[in-house]
């Protein structure tokens, strides 16, 4: 009973942290959609928007383990001042965010002139993207709200606000795109425009939730202190650098995949998005696990730290293996949903087969980094993932499927050794304790 029960409480926080980040699965899906009928040249200037975006935000994304893990510690100690924390995130991401976003919205063509060189989709990526740069600072700010109260182990709220800011983002990006309901056609820049739009006001909606929490005079009161704001800067900056890579080595593996050939490159991205989409669930287990370590530490219960990990591993384990099932048992009628071309189903048969047995073997790597961060071992967690992309994976997939010719089979094989020396790398971490210390 015991035993269910914390496999039950481990699933209650995850579940709507992995439905919130469904919904922006989703969104991103919807955006395309809607871009998609003003042509190829504006929805290819909004994927290169969105990508230098996405490069941005990596900048900040550290901001909510940290501001996360220090709070679930807190909670665990009972510690008076459990918001310094997330005003010291808030500090951070304000002075990080807005010259960041004002450097960038300068240099929107050099940085759009980087990732293409098509004048026509630079052009609609340029007005895209400075649409959408200007959101940075409410992104910064939102991801340390959300660390708090996750850390908290309210992850109901990130479900409610998440959604209700999707509802506004399709609402308003529809309407400034095509000009409905008497609102300007922009075209293209009305996705960024309303996506930013919808940011600020979910932003306007977590500070309204927080300060009704604690009276705004109280949370005023405690002021990020300059130990605390060195302890946020040191646990973002890794997690933060690790995104960063993390994603120019997915650029970098799309690149392996041109020298291949059009079809390749076809496969290769939906196997990509499918795979990002399916791991959604052991990402939101090992985001409920940071929680769950992080108070466990607070109170020193070592032991029960060491225990939630691995709880959190067997919950992730099952979803995963029930959501690679189709991809190993049909995997024709899954590219089918993709693909008309019978060669390029029969290209990518083997390798989606290997995906789903890459996302179980992932579990360990996906809930135990989240876990590990927990603990306040960002660095750690920075170094196995970088390391093993990096210096393993890359290196081993333009050997084996460029050097010796093995094509898209030959990197996905290495992709496979490379998720489980990667997840046997984390467990190996996980069980040997070193990331017990003391809390914050």
């Amino acid at each position: 009973m015991l035993f269910a029960n914390r496999h039950g409480r481990v699933l209650r926080l995850a579940l709507p942290i992995m439905l919130g980040m469904l919904s922006q699965s989703m969104l991103n899906l919807i955006d395309a959609a809607l871009v998609g009928h003003l042509g190829e040249v504006a929805l290819a200037g909004v994927g290169v928007g969105g990508y230098a975006m996405f490069m941005l935000t990596a900048v900040v994304f550290g901001l909510s383990s940290s501001v996360q893990s220090q709070t679930a510690q807190r909670v665990g100690a009972a510690h008076r001042h459990i918001a310094h924390p997330l005003n010291s995130g808030l500090a951070i991401g304000f002075a990080v965010g807005l010259p960041l976003s004002l450097w960038a919205w300068w240099q929107a063509p050099l940085l759009m002139g980087l990732i293409s060189q098509a004048d026509d989709v630079q052009s609609v990526a340029v007005s895209y993207f400075r649409w959408r740069v200007v959101s940075l600072i409410a992104i910064a700010l939102t991801l340390c709200f959300r660390g708090y109260w996750n850390g908290r182990q309210q992850t109901h709220l990130y479900l409610r606000i998440i959604v209700s800011v999707h509802l506004i983002n399709v609402a308003t990006s529809a309407g400034l795109i095509y000009g409905l309901a008497g609102l300007p056609q922009m075209g293209a820049s009305g996705a960024g425009a309303g996506t930013t739009l919808s940011l600020f006001i979910g932003l306007m909606v977590w500070c309204w939730v927080s300060t009704k929490s604690f009276s705004l005079k109280r949370f005023l009161k405690q002021l990020p202190r300059l130990a605390t704001l060195r302890t946020t800067l040191i646990l973002a900056a890794p997690h933060s650098l690790q995104q960063l890579l993390f994603a120019a080595g997915y650029a970098v593996l799309i690149g392996l995949l041109s020298q291949l050939g059009t079809a390749s490159v076809a496969v290769g991205h939906v196997l990509i998005n499918l795979s990002l989409l399916l791991i959604l669930p052991g990402v939101g287990i090992g985001v409920a696990a940071m929680s769950l370590v992080g108070e466990a530490l607070g109170r020193d219960a070592q032991y029960e730290a060491h225990r939630w990990g691995l709880d959190a591993l067997r919950v992730a384990w099952l979803l995963l293996i029930m959501l690679a099932l189709p991809m190993l048992v049909l995997p024709e009628q899954v590219l089918a949903l993709f693909f008309t071309n019978s060669e390029l189903i029969a290209l990518g048969k083997l390798p989606l087969q290997l995906t789903g047995v890459m996302i179980v073997l992932d579990a360990a790597a996906l809930v135990l980094a989240q876990a590990l961060m927990g603990a306040g071992a960002q660095r750690t967690v920075m170094m196995l993932t970088l390391g093993m992309q990096w210096l393993l994976f890359l290196p081993l997939a333009w050997w084996v499927g460029i050097g010796l010719d093995q094509g898209l089979l030959g990197i996905w094989l290495m992709q496979l050794l490379y998720r489980l020396v990667n997840s046997a790398g984390f467990l190996w971490v996980w069980q040997r304790r070193r990331w017990l210390a003391p809390a914050f």
